[in-house]
């Protein structure tokens, strides 16, 4: 079974729809026979590499609210993110332009770190507040996952990978997806949004079945059986 999942590492639900899945795929029964691939979705191609103003200032902005709504949303998020173990700090957060941590993310992927690295830049984005638009900060980044830092650096010093990351968003479009996470299960089912691990568990189950139809076996007679409370002898 493979599982594609579009989001953006400056997206703090795509980071607890991440806990939630992962905790829904620990309770699947078929979880070593998964495919998780990561793909990459801008929520905003045009952030400056080094915005102006806080969190909640930002947020107010692009959705015409107060500052004391924005930050209201922020403390929600806050707490829905501490119920999956996560410890965001708004107050912290240096969001930028993503595009170059896309690009390392397709490099990761080849590497056989793409989950490590993801996990990282998100930890590093709303726990520890790093600037992950900064190269010097990609490259350590990078680097303590496991990805070679010469070969980092020439990736962030070219456009390799950049047309990976556009394939990923127009493949995004054509699937209908404005918002992330998006999860994309076997090619056939979509689930939007940071679903609860319930739902997320049941998906996975509906597709595994679905991809694994029970096939009967007869030679002929029905054997004996038990129907209800009534054996028949």
């Amino acid at each position: 079974m493979k599982i594609d999942i579009w989001s953006d590492i400056v997206c703090p639900w795509c980071y607890i729809g991440k806990r939630r899945f992962e905790a829904a795929l620990a309770r699947f029964a078929h979880r070593d026979e998964v495919q998780v691939r990561w793909h990459s979705f801008q929520l905003d191609p045009t952030t400056p590499a080094h915005p102006t103003g806080g969190y909640a200032e930002r947020l107010a902005v692009k959705y015409g609210r107060t500052v004391a709504q924005a930050q209201q949303s922020l403390d929600d998020m806050t707490a829905a993110a501490a119920g999956e173990g996560l410890d965001f700090h708004f107050e912290k957060a240096a969001a930028g332009g993503t595009l170059d941590a896309h690009r390392l993310l397709h490099l990761a992927a080849e590497r056989g770190v793409q989950d490590a690295l993801k996990e990282r830049l998100m930890l590093a984005v709303f726990t520890e507040g790093a600037a992950t638009s900064e190269h010097d900060v990609l490259v350590a980044l990078a680097v303590e996952v496991g990805l070679e830092e010469a070969e980092v650096r020439a990736v962030l010093d070219s456009e390799d990978y950049a047309a990976e990351v556009q394939a990923d968003q127009a493949q995004a479009q054509r699937y209908g997806i404005s918002g992330v996470p998006f999860f994309v299960v076997d090619d056939a089912y979509g689930v939007s949004g940071a679903q609860p691990a319930e739902v997320l568990l049941e998906v996975l189950e509906k597709a595994w079945a679905d991809s694994h139809p029970l096939t009967m076996v007869t030679s002929g007679e029905a054997g004996a059986a038990c129907e209800g409370d009534t054996c028949v002898v």
